[in-house]
Parts: C-alpha cells; sequence; structure tokens
C-alpha cells in the first residue's frame, strides 16, 4: 500500500509539473528574419510608407495577418536600391511611397481563404469591381504563393514634393472604383497613375493601351527610375518591382512583419 501511495504521488507531482508550464512556454518560438533581411527606414528614413496591410483599407475590408507594425521589410540589396533611386527622386521633387514590401506567407494564406469565401464582397465596388470574384485565381489576382513572401518584391508610387498626408480610411464608407478619375478615388497622396494601389482590373497593366497621358508617362517614370537599378516590373500590375538577382529566389518566408524579426540587423 506505501508503495502504491508513493507511486501515485510521484505521478500527481508529475502531472502538476507539466500542466504548470504556461501555453507561451511550450509554443515554438517565432520565426525571425535571417541577416540578409532590413527594416527600409534603417537604410533610407526619407521614403514615405504607407503599409496598407496593417489597415482595414484593403481589397478584403481588414487588415491582413502577419502585419504586426507598419513597416516595410527587404532583402538588403533590394532596400540599398530603392535607397538610390529615392536620393535620385529627391533632386528632381519626388519621393518614392512604399505600399507593401515582404509578405508572410500567412498573410498570402489570408488571401487564399478571403477569396475562397465567395459571399464576402465588402470591398467589392473599390477593389474589383468588374471582376467576378469566383475568377479571382483563375485571372491571377490571388495565387497561393507570392514572390513578395522571398523578401525581395516592393509596392510602391511616386509621391510630388512636398508630400501631403493621406488621410486615415473610415470602414464602411463608400468609396468609387479603384479606376474612377483620381479625383474620385480615396485621396492618396501620389501622382495619377490611373487607378489606385491593388485594382483589380486590366487597367492595371502597365503598358495598358487605355492608359495615356500623364497617367502614363508618370507609369513610364516609375518605371524608368527603377529598371536600371535592377528591379523588374510584374507587368500585370504597375506597382509591382522585384529587385533582381533575388538572394533567396527559392525561398517563401512567414516571419511577422514586425520590428522584433529584423532587431538588430
Amino acid at each position: 500500500m506505501t508503495l502504491a501511495l508513493r507511486a501515485l504521488a510521484t505521478a500527481a507531482a508529475a502531472l502538476l509539473a507539466v500542466t504548470a508550464v504556461s501555453p507561451a512556454a511550450r509554443a515554438e518560438p517565432e520565426p525571425k528574419a535571417p541577416p540578409e533581411f532590413v527594416d527600409l527606414r534603417s537604410v533610407d528614413p526619407t521614403i514615405i510608407t504607407e503599409m496598407r496591410y496593417t489597415t482595414a483599407h484593403t481589397f478584403m475590408g481588414e487588415a491582413v495577418d502577419g502585419y504586426r507594425q507598419p513597416l516595410c521589410i527587404l532583402t538588403r540589396p533590394a532596400a540599398l536600391a530603392l535607397r538610390t533611386a529615392q536620393r535620385g527622386l529627391l533632386r528632381q521633387g519626388y519621393s518614392l511611397k512604399v505600399y507593401d514590401c515582404y509578405r508572410p506567407q500567412r498573410a498570402v494564406d489570408h488571401f487564399v481563404r478571403w477569396a475562397k469565401d465567395l459571399d464576402d464582397q465588402t470591398m467589392k465596388d473599390e477593389f474589383y469591381p468588374l471582376v467576378d470574384k469566383t475568377r479571382l485565381f483563375e485571372d491571377g489576382y490571388i495565387a497561393e504563393k507570392s514572390g513578395h513572401s522571398r523578401g525581395s518584391t516592393v509596392d510602391l508610387t511616386l509621391v510630388k514634393l512636398p508630400a501631403l498626408p493621406t488621410r486615415p480610411y473610415v470602414p464602411g464608407e463608400d468609396l468609387a472604383p479603384c479606376y474612377a478619375p483620381k479625383d474620385q478615388r480615396f485621396p492618396d497622396s501620389s501622382v495619377d497613375m490611373g487607378t489606385g494601389y491593388d485594382c483589380f482590373d486590366t487597367l492595371s497593366h502597365t503598358d495598358d493601351p487605355r492608359v495615356q497621358g500623364v497617367q502614363r508617362a508618370n507609369r513610364q517614370f516609375l518605371g524608368a527610375t527603377l529598371t536600371g537599378l535592377g528591379f523588374v516590373n510584374l507587368s500585370e500590375e504597375w506597382w509591382h518591382f522585384t529587385y533582381k538577382p533575388e538572394p533567396f529566389p527559392d525561398t517563401f518566408f512567414d516571419f511577422p512583419v514586425a520590428r522584433r524579426s529584423v532587431a538588430g540587423h
């Protein structure tokens, strides 16, 4: 009996020791970025950041998974190339403005879940007024992998200096289609590129022949500024550029967009 009671007491003590460990202690630590990644502001604090995916002003109508803080994380070569571009633009009275940089895989997974929920049409009137949501995958607007997750792709635009502040988005407010005239779209401090950012429409194609005049000239100015420094434009999105050669051409990272991810880099 004494041996049995002693064994029971030992088992109970072991069980208490296991249950006393907090969930945080048992959880695996979140991944951090490799040392090749940096916060863009540590390389060039003059580049304007408007990290849309930390806000509700997205094509999903909510902030995106994995975006903890509004900072632009990129591989160091891509960030240094943007710094070179910015120095030339400042002399001409312009600045770069970034909308999105490194994108964790969990954010891409969030996009995919949203695209499969055909009942959620919250932001259709602004971001995809002419696109049936059932075609988002087939038409290439949403995919299960994104080059952004490799760390050398950036979504950006041009701003004429002095830069005007952009007012906060009010969830639920009525918004014009992303291809409407600039003075009707959600106010943005950028030059007129013919559409807003993340506009799911063929008018977003960089060389769409319907985009002419000042709008076309602005797209060409942005492209000429970046392509000479190693960036390659995605022809379907005037705002999307990837630095080549990529340091991580085959790796899709999932560390969160947060200062701790690049602390000490």
